[in-house]
């Protein structure tokens, strides 16, 4: 009860700089009266990402799960806003229309087959510092992910994306809008890795998408359905 009363009276006085300063100056392996070792919150950051999987994440593999989400559709980038502008003033749009989808269809696809490979990332991922990142943004932890695994994802999610491409048709539809568009007289000619754009576009979509759910459960109680949720989050509320 002691300890709870210091820490509250800490909590009112002190700034940003400081509180970080009794949070790094708690017992050693524990967090507080709670008694939640490092290892326990990062038990909880894990869950927290493992959720933002199974209920976000899994819902950029459905139709239109990207095409249809403003945070992470895919849009065209610079080199080929140039070739879909073009082709809508010499009437293609359809076919426009049409490459930017497939784009689209080809990370849901992907997405699909690559959950596992998302789920390992986070079994994998080691917190130096797990109440830092308690402590921190409300998408800390998913950030953290990214700047741990963003490398290793890319080599392994690549060949998926060339593999989605080719499956709902992108590599033969973009082959041909490529064709249509530096036949057109004076165009700079293009060439695109569409593998390369797609795989970070989608790698980003599915960070964010985590960072979501993240964010659900450090401010919503609803959100923390299990009992290592609760606890780790709780300690984030009290000292927050």
């Amino acid at each position: 009860m002691k300890k709870i009363l210091y820490l509250s009276i800490l909590l009112l006085f002190c700034n940003c700089h400081e509180l970080q300063q009794v949070v790094n100056n708690l017992p050693t392996g524990t967090t507080g009266s709670t008694g939640l070792s490092n290892d326990y919150i990062a038990r909880g950051l894990r869950e927290a990402l493992d959720k933002g999987i199974s209920t976000q994440v899994t819902k950029l593999t459905q139709k239109d799960g990207f095409f249809k989400n403003e945070l992470v559709k895919i849009i065209l980038p610079e080199e080929l806003q140039k070739v879909d502008n073009t082709l809508r003033k010499i009437g293609l749009s359809k076919m426009a229309d049409e490459g930017l989808k497939v784009l689209n269809r080809a990370a849901e696809d992907a997405v699909g087959e690559a959950t596992p490979i998302f789920v390992n990332a986070v079994k994998g991922i080691t917190f130096a510092d797990a109440k830092n990142i308690l402590l921190g943004d409300n998408n800390a932890a998913t950030q953290y992910l990214n700047g741990k695994t963003n490398t290793a994802l890319y080599q392994k999610f690549s060949p998926v994306i060339t593999k989605s491409l080719g499956k709902v048709g992108a590599t033969k539809i973009w082959a041909n809008i490529i064709n249509r568009y530096n036949a057109v007289p004076l165009t700079n000619k293009v060439n695109p890795d569409l593998t390369d754009y797609v795989t970070k576009q989608a790698l980003t979509g599915v960070y964010t998408m985590i960072g979501v759910e993240e964010k659900k459960i450090r401010t919503q109680l609803s959100s923390r359905t299990s009992d290592v949720l609760r606890k780790v989050f709780a300690l984030q509320d009290n000292l927050k």
